[in-house]
């Protein structure tokens, strides 16, 4: 049975926000970025809210299972917040990792389609619940409407091991971004279908 997908709002915040953290506390790009686990518990949040808070006002985060899983998805023309991402860089990591990171956010929007697309700037489980077809939920709820709509999608992994589940749901990679010591981030679209 496929879990029931939620819209959630303002109030649910700090619980999809809390998800976000759990689900990439093992991220190798997120954790470059923030090594030590209190600056990560303490600096993640204020970053998922600036890159994919707008869709709790525009009505495009979503969760599963008691928050056991969330996705942050901003629909055509609705772009993160560019200064609040830049603030928290700048408040909570060092120059020569804000240098790297404003480096690969650069490259990242190279590979943005010019087109009106579905961004998903962050999809995270529980680790405990993986396994589970809570991402899967969380993909096929948004990606039924781009192929009802002819949208594409686009997201960015920040890990590898993430991208087979990605090609699973039809996201085909269009290149590779360097980030940090042998890091990669992996910009991925999928066409609609038919």
């Amino acid at each position: 049975m496929m879990p029931t997908v939620k819209v959630a709002t303002t109030s649910d915040e700090a619980r999809v926000v809390s998800i976000m953290v759990l689900a990439f506390s093992a991220d190798p790009v997120v954790r470059w970025v923030w090594p030590d686990p209190l600056q990560y518990a303490t600096h993640f949040p204020s970053f998922v809210k600036a890159f994919g808070g707008k869709a709790f006002a525009v009505g495009s985060a979503y969760y599963v299972d008691d928050y056991a899983g969330a996705a942050l998805w901003l629909p055509p023309d609705i772009h993160f917040d560019e200064e609040a991402v830049v603030a928290v860089f700048q408040a909570t990591v060092s120059e020569e990792i804000q240098q790297a990171g404003f480096g690969v956010f650069e490259q990242m929007a190279k590979y943005h389609p010019a087109e009106p697309h579905w961004y998903l700037p962050v999809l995270g489980v529980d680790p405990s619940r993986h396994g589970k077809g809570l991402g899967s939920a969380l993909m096929k709820y948004v990606l039924d409407q781009c192929d009802r709509d002819n949208k594409p999608a686009y997201l960015e992994s920040s890990n590898p091991r993430n991208i087979p589940f990605y090609k699973r749901h039809g996201f085909e990679i269009l290149g590779t971004i360097p980030a940090g010591k042998s890091l990669s981030v992996f910009p991925m679209l999928r066409k609609p279908r038919r």
